[in-house]
């Protein structure tokens, strides 16, 4: 299995921090935010290689960190520049799978999330279902919802219908970016951006997804860090304690 980082981002909410230094490397405690993440995944035993999708500007920065690594990890830059020209998140995935040649199950995550639980048991969980998964929690704000990728379920968990950033969410369940693919899915991403799905927003692909064949939802053991902006960077700072779940 192989674990795609989706880092192509600029973070100008973040700026000045990262104005020439990309968001997963910025440091929460004693360590990166992708640190935070990769640390606890390698201890599935799952993954042979990680591949952080970057741009132009910052992909140098993932080289360097990628050095003092003691795993695998391919850094793909898509060849953006600026905002403006950015590829988005599925297309990015995309990118890497063509360049690499990717054909395996993967997991795909956002390189700006913490987490307080383990990500090994998203993996048990797609790994029991056999089926592309994604994980979801319950979210009480609307205005949140409408920024969100939001899933309809039935009751064994699997997606009857998902939306991303719609005005009118139809459920209060809310979906970080954090997928698996299987194998079959991720040949299917071509499909999907062929078929018009959205090519922003990494939940877009699931979107389309769900409508073509079976993709389930975790329900999150615990809670997440999601580092947007300059006050939420501090927040993590101040509150994120690692996995403790």
């Amino acid at each position: 299995m192989k674990c795609l980082i989706l880092a192509a981002g600029y973070a100008t909410r973040l700026y000045p921090l990262t104005k020439n230094s990309p968001k997963p490397l910025l440091k929460v405690g004693d360590k990166t935010i992708l640190d935070w993440l990769l640390d606890d995944i390698k201890l599935s035993g799952e993954i042979d290689e990680y591949v952080v999708i970057s741009n132009h500007k910052y992909a140098h920065h993932f080289d360097d960190w990628a050095k003092t690594k003691p795993y695998k990890i391919t850094v793909v830059d898509d060849g953006t520049s600026t905002n403006e020209t950015r590829l988005g998140a599925v297309k990015d995935v995309q990118f890497a799978i063509e360049k690499l040649k990717l054909d395996s199950d993967l997991l795909v995550i956002a390189g700006d999330n913490l987490l307080d639980f383990s990500l090994n048991s998203f993996i048990d969980y797609a790994k029991a279902k056999q089926t592309s998964c994604i994980m979801r929690y319950y979210e009480p704000n609307d205005e949140k919802l409408k920024k969100c990728g939001v899933v309809t379920i039935d009751e064994n968990d699997l997606i009857l219908n998902m939306t991303e950033k719609s005005p009118t969410p139809a459920t209060h369940w809310c979906c970080p970016p954090f997928y698996y693919y299987t194998r079959e899915d991720s040949r299917r991403v071509a499909d999907g951006i062929a078929a018009g799905c959205g090519t922003d927003a990494p939940g877009s692909y699931i979107a389309w997804l769900c409508t073509v064949t079976p993709v389930h939802a975790m329900e999150m053991p615990g809670s997440r860090y999601d580092i947007g902006n300059l006050q939420s960077y501090e927040t993590a700072k101040q509150s994120y304690k690692g996995i403790t779940k």
